[in-house]
Formats: C-alpha cells, structure tokens, sequence
C-alpha cells in the first residue's frame, strides 16, 4: 500500500487501514458451503508495523536512592538512519516541563544530553535501540510526578510520538525525625513537639515521665508533627516514628526552673558583692598605709660591762694583762 488510507474489500466488509507500510499478516477465515458442505477458507490478513509506545503504568522508588523509568516503542520504519530525538516531560503529556532531552545525529552516534533537571536524569537505554529509558538518580519528594516519554524522527518526513498515560512515580521512605522541641505555650505551661516524614506517613508515639499529655496530631502529605501538651513532670521525652519500611526516635529532655524565694535571691547577690568590696577596701589601705618596721637600739659594750662589774675606769686599759675581779 502507498497511501496513509486503503479500503480493502473482503467479501461485502470494508476494512480501512490508517497506517503506512502494512504487512500481510493476519489472517481472516470465512465459512462456506460447498454441496451443503462446510469449509474453511482462507481469505487475506493485514497486519501494521505503527507506532507504539510501551510503558509501566506506575513505578517505586526509596527516597535518596535511583530509579529506572522504562520506556520503549516502534515506529513504521524498517531502518532510520536520520536524527534522532529522546524527551521526557512531566505533570503533562505535549505541553509538561522538559526534564530531559538528548539527540542523535546518525544511528553511529550517541545520543548527547542537551538539557537535564539539576543534572540528575541520565539516559538508560539505547534510543536507536527503540528504548528511551532514563534514571533518575538521588530522588527528592519533588521528583514524586507523572512522567511521559517522547520520540521524535527526522529527515524526510517529521514523525514523532509520545505516551499520553505516562509512567507515575511513587516514592517511599522509611521514618526520620526532622524536628524535635520544647516551647513555652504562653501561659507559663510547656509543650513538646515532634515532627517526622516518612511513606507511608509514619505513626508517632510520646514516651514520657507521665502518661496522661493531652496530644495532638497534624498530618501535611509524607510529613507528620504530634505535640504532647501540658508538661508537668521533669524527666525524658522520646517520640518514636513508625511505619512500614522501619523505625526513627527522637529524644528531649525537660526540667522547669523554680524560682528561689525574693529574700534568698538577695542573699545570693549581696554576700558575694559583700566579699568583694571588703577585699577591695583591704587592698586600697595596704596600698596608702604600709606597715613601718621598728628601729633597732644599739648594744651595750661588753667590755663597759666587764668594765662596770670590776670597778675599774670605762677606758679599756691598753698593753696590760687581763683584769681579775678580788
């Protein structure tokens, strides 16, 4: 056939072919009678080479980690040789965000990235190989999105085509404490917080002093806070984060400041103050009244002495023997 539009006409049915390049291939059977006998006959089939696009409906992938995205089709072209186009979008088939998109100039020639997200869209397969898969590495919330594959043909004739469901991206993660508080309430009580994510939302669990916190949950998508009201008791609070793929805990510690009686509380300030002004007056007297030291008398002569007891002149005799005392 050489035109996009053939009528084939097989015993009074119309069948209209809307692709180029049909293949005789399938095969239709007719029941007639030849004298008053039944008989299978074999008529004609018609078989087309399209275009098609094959891919998941859903895949999963764990927070942090890598994802594939498959993708592959065919096209009506026995061989192509021309330029080659790779997209992938998101949210919306035709008019979504580009993610990813690289070209291939000739069927020897890799297909060169020419725009990826944050660099963190790879190509996966081999486009001349009809497969447009990617990975996505190191996978955020934001990556969470419906994704649609795209191929474009070029040269003679423009041809192209692209998944109209795409491929939704699910992600889970296991429990992780994000955020964990005491505050003031503003009324002179207490409260702790405890904020995690995780998916499926994780359940989270108070463990304290005192059994009987009034509590109260907020859940925002992945991401959960549960607050234990009214803090009355001193002591450890442990949140606990569950959910199916593990476990998280988070721990914070709460002690209320009593305030000391308004005679004790001078006493603490005015002692020390008291010290240390006593230190200081010691200081600045030893500073402008230095203590003197006596002065010292002289000795009375020993030989006046000797002298005294023997009676004799308080002259010391010169050259002569020693005195004796009668």
């Amino acid at each position: 056939m050489h035109s996009n539009t053939e009528h084939l006409h097989l015993t009074g049915f119309v069948l209209e072919a809307t692709r180029p390049l049909c293949i005789l291939n399938i095969y239709i059977y007719l029941y007639m009678y030849i004298d008053t006998q039944p008989c299978l006959l074999l008529l004609l089939g018609v078989q087309c080479n399209s275009w098609s696009i094959h891919v998941p409906s859903d895949v999963t992938g764990e927070l942090g980690k890598m994802v594939i995205l498959p993708c592959t089709f065919t096209h009506p072209y026995k061989t192509f040789d021309r330029t080659l186009t790779a997209i992938w979008r998101i949210k919306e088939p035709y008019n979504g965000t580009v993610v990813f998109k690289c070209t291939s100039q000739s069927a020897s020639e890799l297909c060169k990235t020419a725009i990826s997200y944050k660099n963190k869209y790879k190509l996966f397969g081999n486009p001349r190989h009809k497969d447009l898969s990617i990975r996505i590495d190191n996978l955020t919330w934001s990556d969470s999105e419906r994704y649609f594959c795209r191929v474009e043909l070029s040269g003679d004739i423009h041809d192209k085509y692209e998944s109209r469901n795409g491929i939704k991206l699910h992600l889970i993660a296991s429990p992780r404490i994000i955020n964990i508080t005491v505050s003031s309430n503003g009324d002179h009580t207490f409260k702790a917080s405890c904020t995690a994510e995780g998916e499926p939302a994780p359940a989270l669990t108070w463990t304290s002093p005192h059994s009987s916190n009034l509590t109260s949950v907020t859940n925002t998508n992945h991401r959960v806070t549960k607050e234990l009201q009214y803090l009355t008791h001193d002591g450890k609070y442990t949140c606990t984060a569950v959910n199916s793929h593990g476990r998280a805990e988070g721990t914070v510690y709460f002690y209320k400041f009593k305030a000391p009686n308004s005679s004790f509380f001078l006493i603490l300030i005015f002692v020390p103050l008291g010290i240390k002004v006593l230190v200081l007056l010691v200081i600045l007297c030893l500073t402008l009244f230095p203590f003197s030291t006596p002065r010292s008398q002289p000795q009375d002569s020993t030989y006046e002495n000797f002298d005294r007891r023997c009676g004799s002149s308080h002259s010391l005799p010169t050259e002569q023997p020693a005195a004796r005392c009668s």
